[in-house]
């Protein structure tokens, strides 16, 4: 075998190189990207017109960087590291993008460089995602708000089941049920507003979705502030999607914000004649504090909670 095309066919295996040392949550990334270069059609690279790629795929990025650079390398250099597609089913003169988004945007943009360079891979829509994840998740990890956007497209394009996108993303079912009602919650307009927010997980979106769920806003306005709020942050200072984040949660605690409970609107709780906790009115409904120091009973407390709820909402109906 040539040394050029032993070059040729370590391309991928050196996007899944490190698997020793990978934490247990890339193995299926190298995985996949090993598939990716099982399935490439004798390791060759071909030279494909970008005019004939087709990229359909859910976008899993949300704040792609600027390709001037990249089509400014290319033009100089020439394209180092090429793309991956697969051969549209439906049309044999077309391919589809596996990844290399922007590699395929720097060419199409450029007035020199006419030809894009390409391995030609045979795979499903399944396999095809998985790449395009493994490859993009290689490169750096998807913030949680990432993830969650591009399930939702998973979803809305009909690709799987909730089971089947866990397996996609690597995380757990019950992950990707709680990111969907993050996304609905949050909305696509504003999540796209804010950007991707590396850093900010789960538990903050969730904060942020829950002070949504209570507010009244307009969401243009929070659309507008996040937009506004990302364009004016220096990338040098800080990073403009968290800036974003910052400022609308800071507005919406600021408009949402619970007025302190006073003695005519709690009522105390006890428990052996102890205080133990307090039944708060709030604006929009009613919370319960209480304090124990029994763990057994808590559990317990948590677990009927729900039932107990359910009985006291049917005598208050008995009672009309």
């Amino acid at each position: 075998m040539s040394e050029s095309k032993k070059r040729r066919m370590s391309m991928l295996d050196d996007l899944a190189q490190g698997a020793a040392a990978a934490p247990p949550s890339m193995m299926s990334n190298n995985r996949a990207l090993r598939s990716a270069r099982d399935a490439v059609d004798s390791h060759r690279i071909w030279e494909l017109d970008p005019d004939q790629i087709i990229d359909d795929r859910a976008a899993d990025r949300m704040d792609p960087q600027d390709v001037a650079d990249l089509r400014a390398s290319i033009e100089a250099v020439g394209q180092t590291v090429p793309i991956l597609v697969r051969r549209d089913p439906s049309d044999p003169d077309r391919y589809l993008l596996v990844y290399g988004r922007r590699r395929l945007e720097a060419v199409r943009g450029s007035d020199h460089v006419t030809k894009i360079r390409a391995m030609i891979a045979s795979m499903d829509d399944s396999a095809a995602i998985r790449a395009q994840a493994s490859e993009n998740t290689g490169r750096r990890e998807l913030s949680f708000i990432e993830r969650a956007m591009f399930a939702r497209q998973l979803v809305e394009s009909d690709f799987g089941s909730q089971a089947q996108i866990a397996d996609i993303l690597n995380v757990t079912k019950s992950a990707v049920s709680m990111a969907l009602a993050v996304v609905r919650t949050v909305g696509p307009d504003l999540a796209l507003a804010i950007g991707p927010a590396h850093g900010t997980g789960r538990p903050r979106w969730e904060a942020l979705a829950a002070a949504l769920a209570e507010s009244d806003m307009d969401r243009a306005e929070l659309v507008e502030l996040a937009a506004r709020v990302r364009a004016q942050t220096d990338p040098e200072v800080a990073d403009p999607s968290v800036a974003a984040f910052e400022a609308v949660v800071r507005l919406l605690r600021k408009m949402t914000a619970l007025p302190r409970p006073t003695p005519g609107d709690s009522n105390t709780l006890t428990i052996n004649g102890k205080p133990a906790g307090k039944v708060i009115r709030t604006k929009t409904g009613v919370r319960l504090e209480i304090r124990t120091e029994d763990t057994k009973f808590a559990e317990w407390l948590q677990s009927e909670a729900a039932g107990a709820i359910e009985e006291l909402h049917a005598r208050w109906k008995k009672r009309g």
